[in-house]
């Protein structure tokens, strides 16, 4: 597995020209995720007017399928204000767009996971716009329009110091409620959970095939099935 500093190394040239806080967001993030047991890949930043105006026209006056509707100086990207991001497949070199991959084994999407360590920071997802969804997209506008940006204005002083303040109120949280409590099953190690107000955390599919139980995931009805080797030798 790739340490904390070589997935950081991954994303630094596309880092590069964001707005401070939005690269301590996204530095953030990454750092977030990896806790979790799901490295990214930021696989997009700023990108300049040009740019955007090359990938509008892909679909259109250009091969390819559309991917946008924004020309450019429509988009966050065009000021340093946004991230697309992929997932970081173990080999530490491919990447993933499958948002029902489930790497770190815990029943829920690793793509999901992201989304909620991004909204807790501060991030606004592409997933939840109405007309065009873009689902590997964060941005943080500072309550700026995107009129108001071509102008030439900047982010309130106030509304950045906001993002700094939710950044660090975020990191606070985290070093207070995780507590780390060491998971054995018949006296051996089988993972390291979290404990938080007198409650353990830890990944179900582990203990249960410790346990020699098998577990499955249902994600039409968001439930996950827990099967011991006594009751399919029951059924049998």
């Amino acid at each position: 597995m790739l340490t904390l500093t070589q997935v950081l190394n991954k994303s630094a040239a596309r880092l590069s020209g964001l707005h401070p806080a939005v690269l301590a967001a996204a530095t953030t993030l990454i750092e977030r995720c990896y806790a979790c047991g799901i490295p990214i890949l930021i696989t997009q930043g700023l990108r300049t007017t040009a740019e955007q105006d090359t990938l509008y026209a892909q679909g259109r006056t250009k091969p390819g399928a559309i991917v946008t509707n924004a020309r450019g100086g429509y988009s966050y990207h065009n000021y340093g204000l946004a991230v697309d991001f992929a997932l970081l497949l173990p080999n530490g070199s491919s990447v993933s767009w499958d948002m029902n991959r489930d790497g770190d084994n815990d029943c829920t999407a690793d793509w999901l996971e992201v989304v909620q360590q991004a909204k807790a920071i501060g991030f606004e997802w592409g997933g939840d716009w109405t007309s065009f969804k873009d689902y590997p997209h964060f941005q943080l506008s500072f309550g700026m329009t995107l009129a108001a940006l071509r102008t030439g204005a900047k982010p309130a002083a106030a509304a950045v110091a906001a993002v700094y303040e939710r950044i660090k109120l975020k990191e606070e949280q985290t070093v207070k409620s995780e507590i780390t409590a060491t998971v054995k099953v018949n006296g051996v190690k089988i993972t390291e959970g979290i404990m938080e107000n007198g409650i353990t955390y830890a990944p179900v599919r582990v203990i249960a095939e410790a346990l020699g139980a098998q577990v499955g995931y249902n994600p039409a009805t968001k439930t996950v099935d827990i099967t011991s080797s006594h009751q399919k030798g029951a059924n049998s």
